[in-house]
C-alpha cells in the first residue's frame, strides 16, 4: 500500500458516514477510524464520582452472663426444612389463573400431584402452562400476580409429601 492510497481512503471515511474502515492487502492491515471528539483533538474532561461506600455500624457488644449464674446448655436448633423449588423455564410474564376472572390454580396450603397446573407463563403471547413435577403442599407463592419472571426464578416453594 502506498502512502497516497492511505491519504485517499482517510479523505473516504472523513467526509463519509462511515466511522470506521479496515483494509488487508497482500498481508499488510490498515485500520481508518473517525475521532469524534468535539474539542478539537483534545480528549474531553471525564468526571469521576467516588463509589458510596457504606459505613458499618459498630456492633453492640453482648454483656457476659454473670458469674453466679450456671451456664445453661444450648439446645440444637433444629434444622430448617428445604422446600422444592419450582422455577420458571422462561421469561415472561406470571399468571395465577387462567384468565382475569378465573380461580387461581393453586393457593398456599393446597396439596398438589405432580403433574398438576401451577400457573401460567405468557411469553411473546403464548401461555405456558407451568406444572409440578412433585407432590405436595404449596409452603409459597413467590411471584405476585402478572409480574415479570426471569429465566430460572423460583415460583412457588413446595413441601414434598
Amino acid at each position: 500500500m502506498d502512502l497516497s492510497y492511505i491519504k485517499k481512503i482517510i479523505k473516504l471515511v472523513e467526509h463519509s458516514d462511515v466511522d470506521e474502515v479496515e483494509i488487508e492487502e497482500e498481508g499488510k492491515k490498515i485500520r481508518v477510524a473517525k475521532n469524534r471528539n468535539s474539542t478539537g483533538g483534545y480528549p474531553q474532561p471525564v468526571m469521576q464520582v467516588p463509589m458510596y461506600q457504606p459505613v458499618q455500624a459498630p456492633q453492640p457488644q453482648a454483656a457476659p452472663p454473670p458469674a453466679s449464674a450456671p451456664q445453661a446448655e444450648e439446645k440444637p436448633k433444629p434444622a430448617e426444612k428445604t422446600y422444592h423449588e419450582i422455577r420458571s423455564p422462561i421469561v415472561g410474564t406470571f399468571y395465577r389463573a387462567p384468565s382475569p376472572d378465573a380461580e387461581p390454580y393453586v393457593e398456599v396450603g393446597q396439596a398438589v400431584k405432580a403433574g398438576d397446573v401451577l400457573c401460567i407463563v405468557e411469553a411473546m403471547k403464548l401461555m405456558n402452562e407451568i406444572e409440578s413435577d412433585i407432590a405436595g403442599t404449596v409452603v409459597k407463592i413467590a411471584v405476585d400476580n402478572a409480574r415479570p419472571v426471569e429465566y430460572n426464578q423460583v415460583l412457588f416453594y413446595i413441601d414434598p409429601a
